[in-house]
């Protein structure tokens, strides 16, 4: 049997370990396999991280939405190996895996070593410190589930802390009868590409949401300060110009504080430091300014990578050096036949990736020329909470481009989380899942209060 191996199972990975376990499962084929396949991550569960946001904010429980892939596996015919790509042979086609650690510290797995035939390397993408000072130590990123729930939990605890101390007698000799203007609770957002940007909408409800609960006695909009920080000229710049303007209007009708063309120098406990020189208060500093390959790219045996450590990948998507070496998704450095970039890391291009790969092995087990990948650009949108949504749809939706938001925008960018449940799950259990989601929200909180 041909032995195809798939390292991450973020959107693209899972999608295409599932389809191609779908196609070669021995049910399938008449009780005989024509090829075994292999999912290999890190982690035991999966979740769209485009929704990492939202659990950063409360607005989703995580548990409610991870997806075991051992029972995945299970249903569509692919084995589940969990466990750290730590090293690659290409000569005798063989990955290594690190050793799985348990919460106590003991060895649960030991270090392994799979055969493949066909290796297809889908690891995603991590936090980008651009090697900032204080930036690693002392800000959140939000590439993992732990790291948006540590965040959550942080700004709970911010939001009561600060409640006590509106409490607290004022020292005498001080002016009582002039507010302070200063917000008693503030929350820095170094980058405000995608997530920065959903992030700081997503915070906005959960301070009033956290308010209503009675977790704290602060005024939402007042006490709780929100600063995006953005070293380009506008927000959103990999978007078009009036998707960043009718963005930045959204936000700052909703308390948001914008400041472009600062670039951040420093991190420290409590503050940010711009290179112009100017000082952000910040109780919580989340970074998301930039994304970047995981480090272990750049040691897989010759691999090629560019400047980001992303693997470069021919139109093929195999790698320069190594015809049964395959990459998708924010770890692969994608030509884009007439733009000056590479195929942008979006969760729209992991998945276009994913569908096409499906095709491409296929034609490798038969012996077939591959094709050549062709990204099609739908649009962008971006997220704002309850409050709307925001974006712009182009190509194959509607012929040209057309700036949208409100509820169709956030009907939309709902939607690209349901077609993704559709790709694990097929149409039927998507409409089941959505159903079932829906009954739960009704009897929760719309933050998660703990």
């Amino acid at each position: 049997m041909h032995r195809f191996i798939v390292v991450g199972g973020g959107a693209g990975g899972l999608e295409l370990a599932t389809r191609l376990g779908d196609r070669y499962a021995p049910r399938k084929n008449k009780g005989e396999a024509r090829a075994l396949v292999t999912l290999v991550d890190r982690n035991p569960t999966h979740i769209w991280k485009p929704l990492l946001h939202e659990v950063a904010a409360g607005s989703m429980d995580p548990f409610t939405q991870e997806l075991e892939y051992a029972a995945q596996a299970r249903w569509h015919g692919f084995e589940f190996q969990q466990g750290e790509l730590q090293g690659l042979d290409r000569a005798a086609k063989q990955i290594t895996l690190a050793p799985v650690i348990d919460d106590d510290g003991a060895e649960l797995l030991p270090q392994r070593v799979l055969e493949y035939d066909t290796l297809v390397v889908a690891i995603g993408s991590t936090t980008h410190f651009f090697g900032v000072q204080g930036a690693p130590e002392y800000s959140l990123a939000l590439d993992t589930v732990g790291q948006a729930e540590r965040f959550r939990k942080r700004l709970i605890a911010a939001c009561m802390r600060a409640e006590h101390q509106v409490h607290e007698p004022v020292e005498s000799g001080h002016d009582t009868s002039v507010p302070s203007t200063e917000p008693r609770v503030q929350v820095a957002i170094v980058g405000a590409g995608a997530t920065g940007v959903e992030l700081s909408a997503e915070l906005r409800n959960t301070a009033q949401v956290l308010s209503a609960y009675g977790l704290h006695k602060l005024d939402p909009r007042h006490d709780v300060g929100i600063v995006l920080i953005e070293a380009g000229p506008r927000i959103l710049p990999a978007l078009q110009e009036r998707v960043s303007t009718a963005t930045a209007e959204l936000l700052t009708k909703l308390g948001v504080k914008l400041m472009t063309g600062e670039t951040v120098a420093e991190v420290a406990p409590g503050l940010v430091r711009t290179a112009s020189g100017k000082t952000i208060r910040a109780d919580l500093t989340v970074w998301a300014a930039g994304i970047k390959a995981p480090a272990i790219l750049s040691q897989l045996d010759g691999l090629p990578v560019n400047r980001l450590g992303q693997l470069v990948v021919r139109r093929t998507l195999q790698t320069e050096t190594d015809d049964n070496v395959f990459a998708l998704g924010d770890c692969a450095a994608c030509p884009w036949p007439g733009n000056e970039r590479n195929v942008p890391p979006r969760a729209q291009a992991a998945h276009q990736q994913a569908s096409f790969l499906l095709k491409a092995l296929a034609a490798r087990l038969e012996n077939q020329p591959l094709p050549e990948f062709t990204y099609r650009d739908f649009g962008s949108l971006v997220s704002l909470g309850h409050f709307s949504a925001v974006g712009n749809l182009m190509g194959g939706v509607i012929g040209g481009n057309m700036l949208i938001e409100g509820l169709f925008a956030r009907f939309m960018y709902m939607s690209l989380y349901r077609l993704h449940i559709a790709a694990l799950h097929g149409y039927a259990r998507m409409v089941l899942d959505t159903f079932a989601h829906w009954l739960r929200r009704t009897t929760l909180p719309r933050v998660k209060l703990h």
